[in-house]
């Protein structure tokens, strides 16, 4: 059997995904430039797949700019809209490209203010407030934490900001959340927001930004003037067409879906109660993300556990992939921007689900893992 309980990472792109963007290599692959029918045939399909994310989220088509994913579109948002003295917020433990993104801004003389997260990955909300000021013109926050599954209450966030500062713009990191919660940008107050196809069983280096009516950014990419001189090159329209298909058949599902993983999820939280020595990071409530399980085995060396799992073809990770090699040596910075002690750090195993996991898979795992750490507690590694 072959276990994939890293779908935080990255999912299997759907039989239908890789037929749609075959189809489209052969039947849309003109520019969208060109004056002639073909280009006028690609604008049009371009178009209507913008007019098909945008009915997901409550937006219209003119919002909606196609990059090749979550890491380009938060660097596109924050460095379009920040400028020389202005103030900008984030949390601890947002994704990498968000993180960074800030730190580099902040060498180059951009206040910053790091909101710290509790215990359990959740924002001060009055903390939030004290920290907008006059010069505030972006906050940045998750939907769902990549590691943990926290879910921000976005919707308070969003009135919140809206609220304390007419400057200020709120930039939601949607990249874990799209596709498996409903989101509605205008409700939550939302200015931006950024998804990735390849965390939604669509291909690889595709996503999209969502950018209020009205606004406007720095182009990150200049040249022609493709989606509104906002992102120059050539429009990559069949890895838009796999992602629209991804959504439309993620969409189609999205409470079955929901409520499959929350099941599976809170199956193998049973089964690893009976495990001595083991913390759940991310208990199955409200709060959290079914789709994601943080689990800390105490005593145990989480990279080592890891490789024997995958000696089982168990597939599962010690935390974001963008940051694990960093991990490995350092330990989480998400775990311990939630002040967790360094014996669950040390410990932490990430499973990550999707709506085709099973409890099949489960069981094989529970017993894989006993078997591991009896071997791993008997040698102390």
């Amino acid at each position: 059997m072959e276990v994939y309980f890293d779908n935080s990472a990255t999912t299997k792109p759907l039989k239908e995904v890789r037929d749609e963007v075959y189809y489209a290599m052969d039947e849309f692959w003109g520019n969208p430039s060109s004056l002639h029918k073909l280009g006028v045939k690609m604008q049009r399909k371009i178009e209507e797949l913008q007019e098909s994310i945008a009915k997901k989220i409550n937006a219209s088509k003119e919002e909606i700019i196609f990059t090749s994913g979550g890491s380009e579109s938060n660097n596109m948002i924050i460095k379009g809209v920040v400028g020389e003295n202005n103030h900008i917020i984030t949390t601890t433990f947002e994704h990498s490209s968000v993180l960074n993104t800030y730190r580099e801004l902040e060498k180059q003389g951009v206040s910053v203010t790091y909101l710290k997260v509790n215990n359990k990955g959740f924002i001060d909300l009055k903390e939030l407030e004290e920290a907008i000021n006059k010069n505030t013109v972006l906050v940045s926050i998750m939907q769902v934490n990549n590691e943990v599954g926290s879910v921000q209450k976005i919707k308070e966030i969003g009135r919140l900001i809206k609220e304390k500062s007419k400057r200020a713009k709120f930039h939601v990191d949607g990249v874990q959340g799209f596709g498996k919660f409903e989101i509605d940008v205008k409700a939550c107050n939302i200015d931006f927001y950024s998804v990735s196809a390849h965390k939604f069983h669509g291909p690889k280096g595709v996503g999209f930004m969502y950018m209020r009516k009205g606004l406007n950014l720095k182009s990150l990419i200049t040249g022609g003037e493709q989606q509104r001189g906002l992102r120059a090159g050539t429009e990559n329209t069949p890895s838009y067409m796999g992602m629209v298909k991804a959504m439309d058949i993620a969409y189609d599902s999205l409470e079955d879906s929901y409520n499959h993983v929350k099941n599976l999820k809170e199956y193998f939280i049973e089964k690893l109660s009976k495990i001595e020595n083991v913390v759940i990071n991310s208990p199955s409530s409200e709060e959290y993300s079914p789709y994601i399980l943080n689990v800390s085995f105490l005593g145990i060396r989480s990279e080592v556990l890891l490789h024997i799992l995958e000696e089982d073809n168990i597939f599962v990770s010690t935390g974001s992939a963008c940051s694990s090699k960093a991990s490995i040596s350092k330990g989480s910075y998400v775990l311990n921007a939630m002040g967790l002690e360094p014996k669950c750090i040390q410990g932490a195993i990430r499973f990550s689900f999707s709506r085709y996991n099973n409890l099949e898979e489960v069981d094989y795992t529970i017993a894989s893992l006993e078997k591991a750490l009896k071997f791993l507690r008997r040698i102390k590694i």
